[in-house]
């Protein structure tokens, strides 16, 4: 299992115009297979910034994800939102191993 961890910095003025994207972004995200988290999250200390957290089955599956329209749809509108470049970072799951534990239904 891969996981993400994206961090988004975005323009105030572009806030409302993100968060529209990246919902739709999610929605579609989560009906990848290979897909088992797909959080989208705003801190509660500052609007502006964000967090995706991104948890796919393989390597093939997380980088299959950057192949989709939705994906290269919301990375082409969301580029001038952010007020510097998007931070990703990949990690490797200690526990849970068990895939089974991940994909709440």
């Amino acid at each position: 299992m891969i996981v993400t961890i994206v961090n988004v910095w975005v323009k105030p003025e572009f806030r409302e115009e993100f968060i529209k994207a990246t919902i739709e972004n999610h929605k579609n995200s989560i009906k990848e297979p290979g897909n088992l988290r797909f959080d989208f999250l705003q801190s509660k200390d500052d609007p502006n910034y964000f967090v995706l957290y991104e948890v796919y089955d393989s390597e093939e599956s997380a980088k299959a994800h950057k192949d989709t329209e939705h994906y290269k749809k919301w990375r082409e509108t969301v580029e001038n939102y952010m007020a510097k470049p998007r931070q990703g970072i990949s990690f490797n799951v200690v526990e849970p191993k068990d895939i089974k534990l991940w994909k709440i239904l």
